[in-house]
């Protein structure tokens, strides 16, 4: 029986596929608990330095597997649906001090798009699309997305999305700023593998503080911000990274950084 979470590890970064392809890598109770433990080891192994997050086969994620809220035997509810899995989920991609790439290969619908963008740095390809597909079925968006896409597109343009349940290109979200960028399907594995490595050899102490002042940001005063900025500042110029990069840019050679 396939593991409905597979992992690979490469030059420091950890590729976590979902792979319950048959459903188009829908969230049941068993892979939304096994992403968690997963993410959980990448945030502890110091050998991993960035994440990428993907699907296996023709979507990367179409969000809940209706079969299990809809079995009786299978069902645990929407109360632990979103307190068990899909918070959680949400709460470690935000909490992780180490850069994550969503590489949207598919189709990412209603949780697994809002997934898709709670992660650093969202690619995808030009066949993809994202839906807010939750009014199709009488429900609200979940799994942050009433948090993050506002912040990524604007008031009134997710509201519309998420009332409409309008599919949107990739092309058209990279245009709306919901993405960072779109490739060709040809380019889109070159373009992700490049991207992660980069970020793994990059000095990710600072990488994490970075995305840590972002989290910060969403509910800060500016005064606030300038005095977490200052602190983490005066952090970031002790650690080994930021002596080696100095030193690099001195000596005018590639530096070496570790993450410390």
């Amino acid at each position: 029986m396939n593991q409905p979470i597979t992992k690979e590890t490469n030059n420091g970064v950890a590729t976590l596929t979902l792979n319950r392809p048959e459903v188009f890598n829908s969230f049941n109770r068993e892979m939304a608990l096994l992403l968690q433990d997963e993410l959980d080891a990448c945030e502890k192994d110091a050998a991993v330095r960035a994440i990428i997050l993907t699907g296996n086969g023709r979507a990367f994620c179409a969000g809940q597997d209706l079969k299990e809220v809809t079995t009786p035997e299978l069902n645990p509810g929407f109360k632990k649906i979103l307190e068990e899995h899909y918070n959680p989920i949400i709460s470690r991609i935000r909490s992780i001090e180490k850069p994550i790439v969503a590489a949207v290969n598919g189709v990412a619908a209603g949780a697994g798009a809002n997934i898709a963008l709670a992660c650093d740095i969202v690619i995808a390809h030009e066949k993809v699309s994202f839906i807010q597909a939750f009014s199709k079925i009488g429900l609200v968006p979940d799994s942050g997305g009433t948090f993050f896409l506002p912040r990524l597109i604007g008031f009134q343009k997710a509201s519309a999305l998420m009332l409409l349940g309008d599919k949107v290109s990739a092309t058209e979200a990279e245009k709306m700023g919901m993405i960072y960028k779109v490739t060709s399907l040809e380019a889109f594995e070159e373009e992700i593998q490049k991207t992660a490595t980069t970020l793994a050899q990059m000095p990710t102490k600072a990488l994490g503080m970075t995305k840590r002042l972002l989290n910060d940001s969403m509910k800060n005063t500016l005064e606030e911000q300038l005095n977490i900025e200052g602190k983490l500042q005066i952090e970031a110029a002790q650690s080994e990274d930021y002596a080696e990069g100095v030193d690099a840019f001195v000596n005018k050679r590639k530096p070496v950084f570790k993450g410390k």
